[in-house]
């Protein structure tokens, strides 16, 4: 096998209990046959739930609410040959294919209505390497298990901010957080990994092996393949850091985000802010989750300085764990709400972009709408645009307006909150992080946001996809 490849021990077979007789179409609009759908059963270490089976329900949903869709189909794999004979599956009857691995997907990615669910979760190992400085991870892994992993061992790589979110999805869309300033995106520290490609086939790339597809993966996304194991460079960091919340009132909107954008300007690259524009029964507030990994003399200087933009009504920005941080704020994106969000790249919050936003809130105040300021640049920017699929290296923030909803109710209003506050931001935005793609989002914002990268990826696509099996991402048609 493989150097990077797990070893799964195989599960047996689930012996059909009855026949089963689901009248499941393929894209072609042909009934796919019991013994099709029992052969797969029947090749699988892992599972394959149909809509009848007590399973299903539980297993087909994901994590934004917004989505509530039916596969025809879930396979959750155990090992890479499973997921070989699940694509392969779908591609012989032109089904179409939803991956999930976190099932953290905004747009709904990780699922799909009829088709084929290759459902990774299963799929957890993690092993460490301390004397390489390395991590192998299965897809179906996610932060909080990563970076319980590594820091037990003093070492980190980038992941995202939410502890639940997959380790797969996040770096193939790039991968910014806590220490993305400091280390570059998640994306920038994969140096190899295992896909099985439309075809079939289980590549392996790396610098040294198939590095096209390695490039692409940089950030382009589920295009080319289910990647099935990911190999990271680690780093070494300090358990401790400083972090937390940091909140200030919004009564002087302009004014704040003025003072902000003038501090943030200058920030080293151990400080990562994201700055929250928070609706509560009494008014905005502004609430900063603040993560500081460097010295304890240098986050006290610089972390004073930023408190210095306006009179904090809280401060809990204080010393704490690297993985306390990484779940700080877990609470505030539960599984099952849902979640409706429009962003793009800025380079500078400039006094267009505070003035644009700033009357977008005050002239359309809903109690379920967020607008946010998440920090990029620092060692992310030090990457050249076309040295990973990852273009826009020069944007110094992602702009959002995310509207939520725990009822039904609120659905149309959350949404239309944050199409209609875009239509005027979108201008002052060039491209978009893919993993905070909206479901509706164009053609043209994708290109956009692959720019000048873009001819390359649909070249690589078409080496490794050419009938476009994998669609459900921030699509690239094969050139």
């Amino acid at each position: 096998m493989r150097r990077r490849s797990f070893c799964l021990s195989a599960l047996s077979s689930l012996a059909a209990a009855a026949a089963i007789r689901p009248r499941l179409v393929d894209a072609a609009g042909s009934v796919l046959r019991p013994t099709d759908v029992e052969d797969l059963r029947a090749s699988l270490a892992g599972r394959l739930l149909l809509p009848e089976q007590p399973e299903y329900d539980s297993a087909r949903k994901v994590w934004n609410g917004a989505f509530d869709r039916k596969p025809a189909l879930i396979a959750r794999c155990s090992n890479t040959n499973d997921v070989v004979r699940a694509v392969t599956f779908a591609r012989d009857h032109q089904l179409l294919i939803a991956i999930r691995g976190g099932g953290h997907s905004f747009p709904g990615h990780s699922t799909c209505e009829g088709g084929l669910l290759i459902d990774l979760t299963e799929m957890d190992g993690i092993r460490v390497d301390a004397k390489a400085r390395t991590a192998l991870v299965q897809p179906g892994v996610v932060l909080g298990q990563f970076d319980r992993a590594t820091q037990a061992l003093g070492l980190a790589t980038t992941m995202g901010t939410v502890s639940q979110t997959g380790v797969g999805g996040l770096t193939l869309g790039g991968g910014f957080g806590r220490l993305s300033r400091r280390f570059g995106l998640a994306c920038d520290s994969l140096i190899a990994a295992d896909v099985v490609s439309a075809d079939g086939r289980v590549v392996t790339t790396s610098v040294g092996e198939n590095s096209d597809l390695l490039w692409a993966l940089r950030g382009g996304g589920g295009n080319f393949g289910v990647v099935t194991s990911l190999e990271f460079q680690l780093h070494t960091v300090a358990a401790e850091m400083h972090g937390g919340l940091l909140v200030f009132p919004f009564t002087e909107p302009r004014a704040l985000l003025r003072a902000y954008a003038d501090f943030i300007a200058g920030a080293s690259d151990d400080l990562f802010v994201m700055f929250d524009i928070v609706p509560t029964p009494n008014g905005r507030i502004a609430a900063l989750e603040v993560c500081h990994s460097g010295s304890k003399a240098a986050a006290e200087r610089e972390l004073a300085g930023l408190r210095k933009i306006g009179k904090p009504l809280q401060d809990a920005v204080a010393p704490a764990t690297y993985v306390a941080l990484q779940s700080s704020i877990d609470k505030d994106y539960p599984a099952g709400r849902g979640y409706y969000l429009k962003s793009g790249f800025i380079r500078t919050i400039t006094p267009a972009v505070i003035d644009t936003l700033v009357d977008y809130l005050d002239a359309a105040p809903w109690h379920r709408g967020v607008a946010s300021f998440i920090q990029h640049g620092g060692a992310i920017a030090r990457v050249k645009p076309d040295a990973t699929a990852y273009w826009h290296r020069d944007a110094g923030h992602t702009l959002l307006l995310v509207g939520t909803w725990d009822e039904a109710a609120d659905a149309e209003r959350s949404t239309q909150w944050s199409r209609s506050g875009w239509a005027s931001l979108e201008p002052h935005t060039d491209g978009f992080y893919v993993n905070f793609m909206a479901p509706d989002d164009s053609q043209r914002r994708v290109l956009r946001t692959y720019g000048p990268n873009h001819a390359r990826l649909a070249a690589i696509k078409k080496k490794y996809d050419p009938t476009n099996l994998f669609k459900l991402n921030a699509n690239i048609a094969p050139a």
